[in-house]
């Protein structure tokens, strides 16, 4: 059974929904690539996919290891590259909320983080830059 359907609706969006739970998405074109940019790209989708998952697995980790990051809010920036047209690069930065976390804790947060199944779907040439402020 399929995860997703997605439908094109024309003038360049589509919508997507999640089967499961009927949550529906759409699609714009961006700016730059002849869209209206009224909605999240697909590419814009994709940077925000990595910066979903890598929540998703910190939480997990910090359920398991009770470490606290509820409040904790990630930036997500793309960079687009030409020939062929591709997010070459996706800048994530954390920070995490006013809790002295302790070096043991930042460890299991970072690489869960970096280890979560999005980041290891995509393709080694796409520059993943991630950053962690943990207040001092």
């Amino acid at each position: 059974m399929a995860t997703i359907e997605t439908t094109y609706i024309g003038e360049l969006r589509t919508e997507a929904t999640h089967v499961f739970s009927g949550n529906r998405i759409i699609t714009d074109a961006p700016l730059d690539n002849q869209g209206k940019a009224e909605a999240f790209s697909p590419t814009d989708l994709l940077s925000a996919s990595l910066g979903s998952c890598m929540f998703t697995i910190m939480g997990i980790a910090a359920r398991e290891h009770g470490i606290q990051i509820d409040g904790t809010t990630c930036s997500i920036t793309k960079i687009m590259a030409a020939d062929p047209r591709r997010v070459s690069e996706i800048q994530i930065v954390f920070n995490f909320p006013d809790i002295r976390y302790t070096d043991k804790q930042k460890l299991i947060l970072e690489r869960a983080a970096i280890h979560c199944p999005v980041a290891k779907s995509l393709h080694p040439d796409l520059v993943q830059n991630i950053t962690f402020n943990f207040k001092d």
